[in-house]
């Protein structure tokens, strides 16, 4: 980012699911996918979570959000989300870093589905043993 700029980016991931953020200096107005919030994630448990890095800074209505998300469900998606939305605010202000990873905002959740493997019925499920 070029010194003096007024927008900040980053990414965020959670599972397979990916989100490309970007913070401007506004009143709190958020566009996920070219759709509002509200509508995006319905649910305001999802909404509160994906808004807690926010309330964590104290920087609750002095960003805009624009978010681009790819891969994964919708919950999968809100922790890409507020992943994105940390580290964003970081690189707006380096001195929240401290405070966003105490709380655990910025570490990956990087738990993703095992695969399956040959031979067997699922990841780590065995086909019924029989002795005779």
């Amino acid at each position: 980012m070029p010194a003096g700029s007024s927008e900040f980016c980053a990414t965020g991931r959670r599972k397979s699911a990916s989100a490309r953020v970007r913070l401007r200096p506004g009143t709190g107005k958020a566009l996920v996918n070219g759709r509002p919030f509200e509508e995006y994630f319905p649910s305001a448990t999802v909404r509160g979570y994906i808004t807690q890095p926010f309330l964590i800074a104290g920087a609750a209505d002095s960003f805009d959000v624009s978010a681009n998300l790819r891969g994964g469900g919708i919950i999968g998606q809100a922790g890409a989300l507020r992943h994105g939305i940390a580290r964003a605010l970081i690189v707006a202000n380096p001195e929240l870093r401290a405070v966003l990873k105490e709380s655990g905002m910025l570490t990956r959740d990087a738990r993703v589905k095992e695969r399956k493997k040959y031979g067997q019925p699922g990841a780590r499920k065995r086909f019924q043993f029989s002795k005779r």
